[in-house]
């Protein structure tokens, strides 16, 4: 596909796969979140999996795609790079807020630690599983064990939601959004049916695999020609085009109070990237992780010092906004554009 193409129309066609993402992933979104307050799901273990899995939608394409193309390069940076860019979508999300408050102090609640935590767990065993000699069978152990943390991990979670054993049971700070996390789900609801929502659903979805498959595979070719590596270009160009939805639906539920909403729909999307290091050693025949090169575990270190950051953040609340950002959006971004300066290093080494 796209072979014997120019420099010009590949651009050309990543930016209008590019734009059928943010477009179809905006609706997907508001579809599952119609869906998700109609039908009851809530927070229960069908619901979390239902919108990881609609929220990763561009993600899935990609990796499904460069699995069974064997271009595992780009498959390993998509996930491990989208990690780092979708956290860097929570200091847009901050900026977005205005200079009323910084998103850690709006949104602190303990749950939302948990669910950092989380990341970080997963993205560890990644590292460790990378470590491993390769298997001989498509079943790695490291990425099975990614999968069965990432579900008991979402369970003990929504066992939190429930109820901690704190002074405020429900874990929020003081100050911290007054309505129940969630309350702009019934938004959406209000605006669909939910046969209307189905079907939307259904159509964004599809949109959006195909898209999916189509930015990976003009974005290859991109990165061929611009002599990029995949692991560079998957971890940065491809993994912004795929975290356009999340910064769409992220402002959306910030512009409506939701605070902890929009930022556990990055952490949850988050923790469940590494799941797909089991789709991709599925369709390739082969086993991932033990692939991972120097720049992978880079990224993957990245991820998890960014995420370590904002859980600082939430716990801290710092109160100071700099440039209409928290402290600690402020500390992301920062070591975001350096640790990608530093990612070029790494590469050309």
């Amino acid at each position: 596909m796209f072979t014997g193409l120019g420099l010009a129309p590949l651009v050309l066609i990543f930016a209008a796969a590019a734009a059928a993402v943010w477009m179809a992933g905006i609706h997907l979104s508001n579809s599952t979140d119609s869906l998700d307050f109609r039908l009851g799901l809530g927070e229960a273990l069908g619901g979390v999996i239902l919108l990881a899995v609609a929220t990763n939608l561009p993600e899935i394409a990609i990796t499904s795609s460069a699995a069974l193309a064997h271009n595992l390069g780009i498959a390993i940076g998509n996930i491990l790079g989208g990690i780092a860019i979708q956290t860097v979508v929570l200091v847009a999300l901050d900026a977005a807020m205005g200079p009323e408050s910084a998103l850690t102090t709006r949104a602190a609640s303990l749950v939302l630690v948990l669910e950092s935590m989380l990341v970080v767990t997963v993205l560890a065993i990644a590292v460790m599983g990378a470590q491993l000699p390769s298997s001989q069978g498509r079943l790695e152990p490291a990425t099975v064990v990614i999968a069965l943390t990432w579900l008991v991990g979402i369970w003990l979670i929504n066992r939190a939601r429930h109820g901690l054993p704190w002074h405020d049971s429900s874990g929020n700070a003081p100050g911290a959004q007054e309505r129940p996390r969630g309350h702009s789900k019934a938004v959406m609801a209000e605006k669909m049916s939910l046969v209307r929502a189905t079907a939307v659903f259904a159509v964004a979805g599809a949109v959006t695999l195909g898209a999916g498959v189509v930015l990976e595979r003009s974005g290859e070719r991109i990165a061929t020609h611009v002599g990029l590596s995949g692991v560079v270009f998957g971890a940065t160009i491809l993994a912004a085009a795929t975290a356009l939805p999340e910064l769409s639906t992220g402002i959306r539920s910030v512009r409506l109070g939701d605070y902890q909403l929009a930022v556990s729909d990055i952490f949850g999307g988050n923790a469940f990237l590494p799941v797909l290091f089991l789709v991709a050693s599925l369709l390739s025949g082969s086993a991932v992780l033990p692939q991972a090169q120097p720049t992978d575990i880079y990224l993957t270190a990245l991820a998890i010092v960014l995420t370590v950051v904002y859980a600082w953040g939430l716990i801290m609340r710092p109160q100071r906004q700099v440039l209409r950002m928290g402290i600690a959006s402020l500390v992301v971004l920062g070591l975001y554009v350096a640790a990608i300066a530093g990612l070029i290093g790494v590469t050309n080494r």
